[in-house]
């Protein structure tokens, strides 16, 4: 590592700097924050988001933040809303205005505006004395010494402090509005995260390709049947019933123990009492159950409990689900 030193102790810093700031913010939170969240949970249209340069871009995020956490949010730039943008604004919504200084002339006129339309505004700023500020109905306020880099211009610890407010008003809102781990994946259906909450077993297991084999069933025609089947397993059943499990190892261990296997039936190799899952759990949870017992495979079984296929892990990790 030699030579690098200084470079990764200016990594160091920049990270140093901006977790104090963290720590400052978190100890700062009082009645204003939650005289804030309570304005945006008696909001009955949309919180409107503003800002101009990087506070805006902050902006976008904490919109996509709350849009997915059940609170209906809108992004204005702060430059177009003074050239015809004010009319995404519509009655019932709360404007929330983020500016470092909150001394700007966009956010100033911003201000002004909204305020004289009659909108309520929160003001998330780290200038409680600024035009924002005092001009704002709430305010979220971000204090902090300095920025992280040499200059104290760049903004770093003020953008953080800014990403984690807006994130701490949406973990506020939601909380208190009880919003479910069901109700998030409902926003994200297409996703990992909705995978993760929604997904099924049942939406993955093949009722058509259900291998089965019964007990006095010749172990080459378990073999074809595996193979015909293609999830690497078959049930063992008798008359309907389970009695067990076949997988595509048991067949290799098999074949490495026996040279003459014209006599050996399903039941003399199969594994009694296997794993199961029902189709109606989620896919993570089937995945889950393999990673624990060291498996590849599942029994799926119905409502009534009766063999309805096997679900393979890869037709799990298939889906993005890990």
């Amino acid at each position: 590592m030699s030579g690098y030193e200084h470079i990764i102790n200016y990594g160091k810093e920049a990270v140093d700097t901006e977790a104090e700031a963290l720590k400052k913010l978190a100890q700062s939170l009082d009645e204003a924050f939650a005289r804030a969240v309570e304005a945006v949970l008696r909001t009955e249209g949309r919180v409107i988001i503003s800002g101009i340069g990087k506070s805006a871009n902050v902006g976008v995020k904490i919109v996509a933040t709350l849009n997915s956490t059940g609170t209906p949010a809108v992004f204005m730039h702060a430059a177009d809303a003074t050239h015809g943008d004010l009319g995404i604004i519509q009655p019932g919504d709360i404007v929330l205005i983020i500016s470092r200084s909150g001394n700007t002339p966009e956010i100033k006129l911003l201000t002004a505006l909204v305020k004289d339309l009659g909108f309520p505004v929160i003001a998330l700023t780290a200038n409680k004395d600024s035009f924002l500020a005092r001009q704002a109905d709430y305010l979220l306020h971000t204090p902090m010494d300095r920025e992280a880099d040499p200059f104290n211009l760049i903004p770093t610890v003020s953008t953080t402090l800014q990403m984690a407010m807006g994130d701490a008003l949406a973990v506020a809102v939601l909380r208190e509005r009880q919003f479910s781990k069901e109700d998030f994946a409902k926003n994200h259906p297409g996703g990992m995260i909705g995978k993760q909450l929604l997904l099924k077993v049942k939406d993955l297991v093949d009722t058509e390709q259900k291998p089965s084999v019964g007990p006095e069933t010749p172990v080459k025609d378990v073999i074809v049947e595996i193979t015909a089947k293609r999830v690497g397993a078959t049930a063992v059943l008798d008359n309907g019933s389970l009695q067990g499990i076949i997988t595509d190892g048991d067949i290799r261990r098999m074949l490495q123990n026996n040279t003459d296997i014209r006599h050996i039936k399903a039941a003399d190799i199969m594994s009694a009492d296997p794993k199961t899952v029902s189709g109606e759990a989620l896919a993570v949870e089937a995945l889950k159950k393999m990673k624990q017992n060291n498996i590849n495979q599942l029994i799926v079984l119905d409502n009534e409990g009766n063999y309805n296929g096997i679900i393979h892990i890869h037709e799990i990790l298939k889906e993005g689900i890990i």
